[in-house]
């Protein structure tokens, strides 16, 4: 592997070191300050429990726990809490040299017939990934950002005293070769957190968990681009509620989620 692999190369070298667990080495270029990017984290979980777990329905939601830093040599273990008829219910829990680091529970369905059909959540109109602007500063940002293109679309650069709590942002990863369900999940936390651009100076800010719905198989959209949106619902004590979309540049709703953010600021 080298030295800075790739969103693809670091999830293709997870390697089954015993039964129903996997284990993977997580470079600094993926850090989040002293821990790993969630995102990464989450889908390292996810690809695991794929490559254990053969012939799953497709995948509709996940709740992922954020339970403390890691980096460095990982084991991902798995194991299915349920599996009915069309339901299948799997954790997976990741740990480094310090325990226990990251716990998620993946629900695969099945598709069954259903008389509803329909996207009543649509995109809001906002600027084009040609009209937006760079996200992050030249050399501003985590080690993990730069493995994605980012654009802000609508909202406030980071710690820019804005009185945005809402912003919209063009994301795809830079690795080509990063386009299943597991790179979906990888992306889908790359917005930092929607309170992010009211700070005026730099202090620490952390994912606590995070639930998602996937609403659909299909991950298609143009050039890689998806359109994310994070709104800060409340802050106060030291915690931050926020609420979550993304986009294809069709504009269909591809995934929600929410996340409790612990805020140093």
């Amino acid at each position: 592997m080298t030295a800075n692999p790739s969103f693809s190369i670091l999830l293709d070298s997870l390697t089954k070191v015993a039964d129903e667990t996997w284990a993977v080495n997580i470079t600094d270029n993926w850090l989040q300050g002293r821990t790993t990017y969630g995102g990464l984290s989450a889908a390292l979980c996810l690809r695991s429990v794929v490559n254990e777990h053969k012939q799953l329905p497709p995948l509709r939601s996940a709740q992922i726990n954020f339970i403390g830093p890691v980096a460095g040599d990982v084991k991902v273990t798995t194991k299915i809490m349920r599996q009915g008829r069309s339901v299948t219910y799997i954790s997976a829990e990741m740990y480094g040299e310090k325990g226990l680091a990251t716990h998620a529970v993946f629900c695969f369905g099945a598709t069954r017939e259903s008389r509803l059909d329909g996207q009543f959540t649509s995109q809001p109109s906002v600027p084009s990934v040609e009209e937006s602007t760079n996200f992050f500063s030249e050399g501003f940002g985590p080690s993990f950002a730069q493995n994605y293109d980012c654009k802000l679309s609508q909202g406030g650069h980071p710690i820019s005293g804005s009185e945005h709590s809402e912003h919209f942002i063009w994301v795809r990863h830079k690795d080509k070769g990063a386009s299943d369900m597991a790179a979906l999940l990888g992306i889908a936390d790359m917005p930092p957190p929607a309170v992010l651009p009211m700070f005026k100076e730099f202090a620490p800010i952390s994912s606590m968990t995070w639930m998602l719905n996937f609403l659909s198989e299909d991950l298609t959209t143009k050039d890689g681009w998806w359109l994310m949106r994070s709104a800060a619902e409340h802050s106060k004590d030291g915690y931050s509620s926020q609420d979550m979309q993304v986009w294809n540049t069709d504009g269909e709703l591809i995934v929600t989620s929410r996340q409790s953010v612990a805020v140093f600021y």
